[in-house]
């Protein structure tokens, strides 16, 4: 079964095997009595069949509307009828029953219209050695009988029980292909008249018809002679196809395929879409796919290899699909139909392009529709880390120089992140001088980690990192003086301590100060953990009681219920207050039986203090306690051997998880690049790697790794237009290395010897010193007048005509103030006023300070020098604006003022 959709109607299409079938096509109802179900959507309702055409070989639809459904009907005898499924439409040229009878009767094997001229229709027939086999026949041309004929032929042509006189044998328009057989025809949709013919299984011919003398004729020998099919998008390009073969050709360069593609199976069907470029669809025997070549770029004598997209469309499922017609009019609509006849509609869709824009919304192009998407709403988007960038970024993140650890404010609820800040602000006070008293030996520290300080590389060579053994006593437990903890210590250890926020072992103010910050920020158990740590159980028992009141002072909810049930922080108190340094004691068994019970992991790792032996396993594979505080116990506790093997271990896991509290153990090294590398590999976040970079040493900044991420964030802020923040950022970036600052690109050039005349200018060659000439005035001040390379005169102003780079144009008072320079600054080296800057035309380089030509072109138009014709105002750009007011006028002439200076032309003396 074949099937056809109609080119007048979007919803109707034809089915024909011995029979034709006209079809509607409706959305899907349950109550209604349709024919077939064609998608969960839609489905056909039969309109009409016509079962009067017998020996049914191929079909054409009439590409006009009226008379409605009209059917070309070509048949096994040669016949080619013009029947209509719809009975009583309107046929005011009477074509409804017209018939096209050749000279011989043989099979008629293609029908085609012309696309273009909509009454010429083509016939493809059988081999007849004295016939041709093609026949364009003009449906709109007067009925002709061949009168020459005998009655018997004429009888034969029209059958027994024709009438001779009825008209029904129409002459043909042209004839083509004498002695041949066409196995396939297809009119160029963009050339009138201009028809493709695949003969005879070895050639393929394009006959050009608007020559009314003679058919002009192109052709190429090859076997791929069935379903030749123009693409309608593309005039220059056809297809064919012959056994497992499918072939592309250009017009232009016939002589062989451009593009040859392989299949299986041997191919039954081939169409081009018609509202797709480049998308040819197959179908091979007995196969469930169509096949589709989404052929983008083909040329010809292209060396590279063209570029084809393949795609599957099973829409049966593993059952064959027998034929497949394209929607006219609907993009990438398809219908399908299997042996048995099940119909099925199909939308092949489009291989989507997303196009995500920095401002979170989603563009894609599906066909010929293009869509958007604004997620700026979407809490999802919120917590995307591109829209966390861009808040952080207007916010001023990482640009907090003086207090460090305000950077972590502005990350949100990001733990890392404030952790990194909080622990590059101490590190940063421990190298700064007067912040916090460090041993002379890591007067060299430069940020680097816990690791590299604990191997001795911040030491000089030949120190020893032994630690020595030291036992103190508990505090708070003055009645039982046989409880003491073996303690180790030296000055590697010390030094890991104070970075890690432990620097307090002398100083008890400090100490207090630490666990009230705690408290005050609601951690009572971390800092009843690290009062017991330090050996203070009093203290802890103090901080848990007081975690356990309520902040009214009304009985009830606890401030800390971490226990469930009716065990609160009191509770924990009481079992700590029993500690005993004995092993076999009921204490020791209830404790390691509650710590199972805890849910919080400091009070689960302040028992297993408690009862562990020397080893402290339990307490350090706690990961919910802070790394920081896990580096501090075995900085305290654990022997040399166990401290090294424990910390390495440690600093391999933070860096394989891309956790930034891991910068404890690596600091700003290059060690500490790969676990800053997987991290931005985990989240994308290259903001925060950027800024805390910028707190490294240079030759770490230089790194590769290092540029890459910097450069993102710059493209970044560029894509966004955040332009500001790009400059911050930068401006912060090359403060930690000077050397590889950007050099000054614009400067003032003396036009006689082309070097910079400003102080602050990158000059070719030596510099000379300034040579300063006094004026003999009462205020005596020193005057830059002339090139300090070559000694010319500097250009003058063309209204006070007092040499560039003087005071000229201040008052008195202000004379006095200003050290008189080539670039107008201030005491403290920033430049002042633009007043006193020097600008000039571009067109004809007369200029002047820019207070002086500001005031001068808001009155006139025409240059200040006498004899010059330049209208250097009317030159700017900004100058075409409307002129409302003076306040207007002046904005511009100062607009031009700042524009021309900021090309830094060498002016003219």
């Amino acid at each position: 079964m074949e099937i056809l959709w109609s080119p007048n109607h979007e919803d109707k299409f034809l089915t024909f095997s011995s029979e034709l079938s006209l079809y509607k096509v409706e959305p899907w109802k349950e109550d209604t009595q349709q024919t077939q179900r064609l998608s969960p959507n839609t489905a056909a309702t039969l309109l009409a069949v016509n079962s009067d055409q017998q020996y049914l070989k191929c079909v054409a639809w009439y590409p006009q509307s009226e008379p409605d459904h009209l059917i070309a009907v070509g048949q096994a005898n040669g016949r080619v009828v013009l029947t209509s499924l719809c009975q009583g439409s309107k046929d005011p040229r009477e074509l409804t029953g017209k018939e096209f009878i050749p000279r011989h009767a043989r099979q008629c094997n293609m029908l085609a219209w012309d696309p273009c001229h909509t009454n010429l229709l083509a016939a493809g027939m059988e081999k007849y050695r004295a016939d041709h086999c093609i026949l364009v026949w003009d449906v709109l041309a007067t009925p002709f009988v061949d009168l020459m004929a005998t009655p018997e032929r004429r009888g034969h042509i029209l059958g027994n029980s024709a009438d001779t006189s009825s008209g029904m044998v129409s002459k043909p328009m042209h004839e083509l292909g004498l002695s041949e057989t066409v196995l396939s025809l297809s009119w160029f949709k963009h050339d009138p008249k201009t028809l493709l013919a695949g003969m005879n299984n070895k050639h393929i011919r394009i006959f050009d018809l608007r020559d009314t003398g003679r058919a002009h004729m192109n052709t190429t020998l090859t076997k791929a002679v069935y379903g030749v099919a123009v693409d309608p998008y593309n005039c220059f390009r056809i297809a064919s196809y012959v056994d497992t073969q499918v072939a592309i050709w250009d017009t232009r360069n016939f002589d062989k395929p451009v593009l040859s593609l392989t299949e299986n199976r041997s191919i039954t069907r081939m169409s081009w879409s018609p509202t797709r470029m480049g998308l040819l669809a197959t179908i091979s025997k007995d196969s469930s796919v169509v096949k589709l070549y989404d052929i983008q770029h083909v040329t010809i004598g292209d060396e590279v290899e063209p570029a084809i997209v393949e795609r599957l469309v099973q829409p049966y499922g593993q059952h064959a699909v027998a034929s497949f017609a394209w929607h006219p009019t609907h993009e990438n609509r398809l219908l399908s139909a299997t042996p048995s006849g099940t119909i099925k509609d199909t939308v092949v869709f489009e291989r989507i392009t997303l196009n995500w824009s920095p401002y979170s919304n989603i563009v894609w192009a599906c066909g010929r529709k293009l869509l958007q998407y604004d997620e700026e709403s979407e809490e999802h988007v919120r917590d995307d880390i591109s829209t966390k960038m861009k808040q952080r970024a207007l916010s001023g993140y990482g640009l907090k120089v003086e207090q460090v650890w305000e950077n972590g404010l502005l990350c949100g609820d990001d733990a890392g992140l404030k952790n990194v800040w909080s622990w590059l602000d101490l590190a940063k006070s421990l190298k700064e001088e007067g912040k916090q008293r460090i041993n002379s030996r890591f007067a060299n520290y430069k940020l680097q980690g816990v690791l590299a300080i604990l191997k001795g590389e911040l030491m000089p060579s030949g120190f020893s990192t032994k630690s020595d053994v030291h036992i103190v006593p508990w505090v708070g437990m003055e009645r039982q003086q046989s409880i003491q903890q073996q303690v180790y210590r030296n000055e590697c250890r010390e030094m890991a301590l104070m970075l890690c926020g432990w620097g307090f072992e002398k100083d008890n103010s400090t100490f207090n100060d630490f666990l009230d910050r705690l408290q005050s920020d609601g951690f009572y158990e971390r800092a009843a953990a690290i009062a017991l740590f330090n050996l203070k159980i009093r203290k802890a028992i103090e901080i848990l009681h007081k975690g356990s009141t309520p902040k009214d002072g009304k009985a009830g909810e606890t401030a800390s219920n971490l226990l469930g049930g009716d065990i609160n922080l009191n509770v924990v108190a009481m079992a700590l207050s029993g500690f005993t340094e004995e092993k076999k004691t009921l204490w020791r068994e209830m404790c390691s039986e509650l710590r199972t019970q805890l849910s919080s992991s400091y009070l689960r790792a302040m028992f297993a203090f408690l009862t562990c032996d020397d080893a402290y396993e339990e307490v350090l594979s706690e990961t919910g306690i802070a790394i920081q505080d896990r580096v501090a116990i075995a900085a305290m506790y654990l022997s040399d051997a166990k401290m090294m093997d424990y910390v390495e271990k440690l600093t391999v896991q933070m860096a394989d998880d891309g956790n930034l509290d891991g910068i404890l153990l690596t600091g700003l090294t290059r060690e500490g690049l790969e676990l800053l590398q997987r991290y931005v590999d985990l989240t994308s976040d290259v903001q925060s790697t950027c800024f805390i970079m910028a707190h490294a040493t240079p030759d770490v900044m230089k790194d590769v790794s290092v540029k890459q991420w910097a450069e993102s964030y710059r493209d970044l802020l560029d894509v966004w237009r955040l332009w500001h923040q790009r400059a911050l950022f930068d401006v912060h970036w090359f403060q930690g290395d000077a050397g590889s600052r950007p050099p000054q690109q614009v400067t003032v050039c003396c036009n006689f010897c082309s070097k910079s005349i400003s102080t602050t200018g990158q000059g070719r060659g030596p510099r000379r010193p300034y040579l300063h000439y006094t004026a003999r005035t009462p205020a005596t001040k020193s005057k830059v007048t002339c090139c300090p390379g070559c000694r010319k005169p500097l250009p003058r102003c063309a209204l006070c005509l007092m040499n560039m780079g003087t005071a000229s144009g201040m008052g008195p008072t202000k004379t006095e103030k200003i050290r008189l320079q080539v670039m107008p600054s201030g005491k403290d080296g920033k430049p002042i006023a633009i007043s006193s800057w020097f600008t000039w035309c571009q067109t004809c380089r007369h200029g002047g300070h820019a207070n002086h030509i500001t005031e001068w072109f808001r009155e006139h138009a025409d240059c200040p020098v006498t004899g010059c014709n330049c209208r250097c105002m009317t030159l700017d750009t900004v100058s075409k604006a409307s002129t409302g007011s003076s306040s207007t006028s002046q904005h511009r002439t100062a607009g031009h003022s700042d524009d021309v200076a900021s090309r830094g032309a060498a002016p003219a003396p």
